[in-house]
């Protein structure tokens, strides 16, 4: 059974940084691409970063293009998310997902996995 469980949100200051952690536990994490998404309340869920088996291809969204960062750590299972210059708009639950037979996609549909999510809060 495959699991991907998020960590690492809370609240911060505009301006601030995080760091988003997602465990994943079973076998497919070094053949799977690794993507983050974010829903904001009352929105709809939305891409924002996506990692490929590799981690040598990384693709952003424009809205954290130059603030978010996707790497992955193929020994601990586990993709990071760090977030810097965070700004009221980012407030949102994150969360990560896996894709097999991907090289990482903006499409929630490509996504096999998905994980409960981790609440983000940037207070102004």
């Amino acid at each position: 059974q495959v699991q991907l469980v998020e960590s690492g949100g809370g609240l911060v200051q505009a301006g601030g940084s995080l760091r988003l952690s997602c465990a994943v536990s079973g076998r497919i994490f070094s053949s799977y691409a690794m993507g983050w998404f974010r829903q904001a309340p009352g929105k709809e869920r939305e891409f924002v970063s996506t990692i490929n088996w590799s981690g040598i291809s990384t693709y952003y969204a424009g809205s954290v293009k130059g603030r978010f960062a996707i790497s992955r750590d193929d020994a601990k299972n586990t993709v990071y998310l760090k977030m810097n210059s965070l700004k009221p708009e980012d407030t949102a639950v994150y969360y990560c997902a896996a894709a097999g037979g991907s090289d990482g996609s903006s499409w929630f549909g490509e996504y096999d996995y998905w994980g409960q999510g981790t609440k983000v809060t940037v207070s102004s």
